[in-house]
């Protein structure tokens, strides 16, 4: 794809994101494009830099850590985003690069992320994952376990837990899963809801997303 393009696929998300918004009476600009740049190279990033985004999300750590440092320096005001699994073994790696952790969803992740953010002293905000669909092959919390977990994170560890994150079972509709989001975040008192991708994110916002992750109806499909 050329440069011309993604471009133009860019501001056209961003247009129907803010149509979206508008069509519910909400705020213009209160939902954010988290752009998905995970499998797509430097080359395929920078015009989308250029063009004015500066949030971008990604799934791998290893993949990051190949091509966001020079883009960071090169562009000091980028804010990423680790919207995919991590793992506790990776924890120091994560808080060094990434500077909001969307996919806390269990006790061992939330503690290893609340040492390495001391130890680094760098303190990022992050969002707790809820599994919607209760789907066994999908992270994320319980949405039962949801408030009690989200305490954990915030009094016990003092994480600075802004939203919570789900991905819908691909095969449902979409609404129901970002309402029942929309409830827990309520119950706690969270704001930002960060749910919705390429084929459903106007239904998110249509249901409060605060964020949305797009990547392929920007950036084109992935091999």
């Amino acid at each position: 794809m050329t440069k011309a393009n993604t471009v133009s696929r860019y501001n056209d998300v961003c247009a129907q994101i803010e149509a979206a918004v508008q069509a519910t009476g909400r705020e213009s600009g209160s939902a954010q494009l988290v752009a998905v740049s995970k499998t797509y190279f430097e080359d395929d990033i920078e015009p989308v830099i250029e063009a004015g985004h500066r949030v971008f999300g990604e799934n791998r750590i290893q993949e990051s850590q190949q091509k966001w440092p020079a883009l960071k320096d090169k562009y000091s005001d980028i804010e990423l985003h680790l919207i995919g699994p991590l793992q506790s073994n990776k924890a120091g790696e994560a808080v060094a690069l990434f500077d909001v952790i969307e996919t806390v969803d269990r006790e061992k992740i939330a503690n290893a992320l609340a040492g390495e953010m001391r130890k680094q002293d760098r303190y990022l905000d992050v969002y707790v994952q809820v599994n919607t669909g209760m789907e066994e092959q999908k992270a994320g919390i319980a949405p039962q376990q949801t408030s009690s977990f989200v305490s954990f994170c915030r009094d016990d560890l003092k994480l600075n837990v802004i939203g919570l994150m789900c991905i819908p079972p691909a095969d449902e509709n979409p609404g129901p899963h970002f309402a029942l989001l929309r409830k827990l975040a309520r119950e706690n008192n969270l704001d930002k809801l960060s749910m919705g991708m390429s084929g459903d994110f106007e239904t998110a916002i249509e249901f409060g997303a605060t964020s949305v992750r797009v990547g392929s109806a920007i950036f084109g499909s992935r091999a």
